[in-house]
């Protein structure tokens, strides 16, 4: 055989050989799963549904969900007509409806799945205008909740928005007809802080308080009613991950410390430290609502996948499997996605928590290896109280302060605009409504403060080492503490990469060294 077929038949050989060893090959392919499924919450239907779609690229495993709403879910899970169920409350033992009281026959475990933001997403315009930079209290949400405020100008939600000539526009609250989790616990955070405004309890079932409010099934029911040109005038109260899809403002929510806070990834990571564990995983949130930090959202919650800790008559052995390494992978991996979704990575108290849950799961495949759990919250031999995005989470700027001021941001950074003269009322609020009406939301990183230490200045909010805040007294300063927000690494080049390179390159060698070989060959034999 002549040089030129010998390199040329290497440089294939080669070429395939590489290209073959790029094939994705699964980390679990050579494990084999059976389908589940599972219902109940679209709270955390955005979450699930990549990671449903991760492991089915990944794994080869098939989860099926149906986002049909918490209430459905917990009835599934009892009907045992599902392997699993979602829900943002638990289980309830004297439903508002008057039905039965909600008992699963066979045993279960509540495992918190993803953490989030309750979020106020609205449709509001001045001058043609839209708005994106609205400002309310806890009281005003209650007000316009339970029917007691009708109009955007009302005075109140002028006083919450300095820089704004609020419009005379009607109000439009958008409601879940359906049971939901989302209204439970927008109207548990209502109930505990304004339950004076708010007398109608925690409701699945949100009530009809007036004419004027408008019912649409599921999250993106209430999310698509606002986002419509017929939905001006409109708010909702939805997770944040649909106002993000959507493309629409949340409301900045006045915060125990006297911030007004949007729901981001940080600063539900820094709620949420405020949190209690019940001893079943279950959550209380007064600490959360009334946290002193500046930068939490105060209504941040996290959601529970309900699992079976005994087969049932769907419910089996190598379901159980298949469940304990999806669960295992939301925990971990998952994780991972949680802030580009809209929603907050689970910190590592409720990873381990979920890590308990999984060893109850019948044909489990074990316990979390926390070395290599990849969640963005921990690093391996952080303690549980630790918290990554708590660490570098942003504090407010100035402007963000309830007060006299309003930030606003025309250009990107964010800044104070000089409150609006006049009657907030009338449409020719002057220059200084159109230019609120156009600002976006600030940008906390863009504010050029510095950032906050253990050895801050009496001016700053004082953190720990671990992120939570040391002294409340010193958030009420007129300087904010920024730093720069966590984020996922950027993809960049790595072996996957090199080896892609070398790969392409061996397919351009099996291509052009033949050639040149045989023109040189034959050089040889004529000379």
């Amino acid at each position: 055989m002549n040089l030129r077929r010998r390199l040329g038949r290497l440089a294939a050989a080669l070429a395939v050989v590489t290209l073959v060893a790029l094939v994705p090959v699964p980390a679990q392919a050579a494990e084999s799963y059976v389908p589940i499924s599972g219902s109940g919450s679209t709270w955390s239907q955005n979450a699930l549904d990549q990671w449903r779609k991760n492991v089915a690229e990944n794994y080869g495993m098939t989860v099926n969900y149906s986002g049909n709403g918490s209430s459905a879910g917990r009835t599934d899970f009892i009907n045992q007509s599902v392997d699993f169920a979602v829900s943002e409350i638990p289980f309830q033992g004297q439903p508002e409806d008057g039905s039965p009281p909600e008992k699963p026959t066979t045993g279960y475990s509540y495992m918190p799945i993803v953490a989030g933001g309750t979020s106020l997403m609205y449709n509001l315009k001045i001058g043609g205008k839209r708005v994106t930079n609205l400002r309310l209290s806890g009281e005003v949400i209650a007000k316009i909740f339970a029917g007691q405020i009708a109009k955007w100008n009302d005075p109140a939600i002028q006083a919450d928005n300095p820089a704004l000539a609020m419009p005379d526009v009607s109000i439009t609250p958008v409601y879940r007809s359906d049971g939901s989790g989302t209204s439970a616990q927008f109207t548990a955070w209502m109930k505990a802080q304004f339950p004076s405004i708010w007398t109608f309890g925690m409701r699945s079932q949100f009530p009809q308080v007036t004419p004027a409010f408008k019912g649409q099934s599921g999250s993106l029911g209430v999310a698509g009613y606002v986002s419509q040109n017929y939905g001006e005038g409109a708010i909702t109260y939805v997770e944040y991950s649909y106002a993000m899809k959507s493309g629409f403002p949340v409301v900045k929510v006045l915060n125990n410390a006297g911030y007004f806070v949007e729901p981001t990834f940080q600063s539900v990571a820094v709620a949420l430290m405020s949190a209690k564990i019940n001893q079943d995983l279950t959550q209380n949130l007064d600490g959360v609502y009334n946290s002193g930090d500046p930068r939490a959202y105060p209504m941040s919650s996290y959601s529970y996948m309900i699992v079976p800790t005994e087969t049932n008559k769907v419910f089996t052995v190598e379901k159980g499997r298949t469940l304990s390494q999806f669960a295992s992978y939301m925990l971990c991996e998952g994780q991972q996605k949680a802030s580009a979704l809209g929603y907050s990575p689970l910190p590592m108290n409720l990873v381990q928590a979920g890590s308990d849950v999984l060893q109850r799961i019948p044909g489990t495949v074990g316990p979390i290896d926390f070395a290599r759990c990849n969640n963005p919250t921990f690093k391996p031999g952080d303690s549980p109280s630790n918290n990554q995005l708590a660490l570098t989470a942003p504090a407010p700027p100035d402007c963000d302060k309830a007060g006299a001021t309003q930030c606003v941001d025309p250009t990107g950074g964010a800044q104070e605009q000089t409150p609006v003269t006049g009657s907030g009322g009338e449409s020719g609020g002057g220059n200084n409504a159109a230019a609120g009406a156009a600002a976006t939301s600030s940008d906390p990183a863009a504010a050029g403060a510095a950032p906050a230490a253990a050895g801050g200045t009496a001016a700053e909010p004082v953190y720990d080492a671990n992120g939570n805040l040391v002294s409340a007294a010193a958030a009420g300063g007129s300087a904010a503490a920024v730093s720069a927000p966590f984020s996922l690494a950027e993809n960049g080049w790595g072996t996957p990469q090199y080896i892609m390179l070398a790969a392409g390159l061996l397919v351009v060698a099996a291509i052009l060294i033949p050639p040149v070989v045989g023109r040189r060959s034959r050089g040889n034999r004529r000379a």
